[in-house]
């Protein structure tokens, strides 16, 4: 299984867990986990998803949530989660 952590971070607003989700279903991208908190009006999600059933590039992935960030006016982005973990090592 190819892990991969996509974050969400803006103004909360309705629809936002569905145009990501959507967006991931669309890519086929299986979503394993999410968290969401609002605080004070601010929207943050993380999302661990699964990414081995997937025909594009990864860069074509992280281009989509880029697009998908612009729609919702929020910052939207992925990461592979074996690059994530090797940077937070100590």
């Amino acid at each position: 299984m190819e892990k991969a952590l996509v974050s969400v971070t803006g103004v909360d607003k309705p629809g936002i867990i569905a145009k990501v989700s959507t967006a991931l279903f669309e890519m086929n991208i299986n979503v394993l986990e999410i968290s969401q908190t609002i605080l004070d009006n601010y929207f943050t999600m993380l999302m661990i998803v699964d990414v081995s059933n997937v025909e594009a590039a990864f860069s074509d992935i992280a281009k989509r949530m880029d697009e998908v960030g612009k729609q919702l006016g929020e910052v939207v982005s992925i990461q592979r989660a074996d690059i994530f973990d090797a940077m937070h090592r100590i």
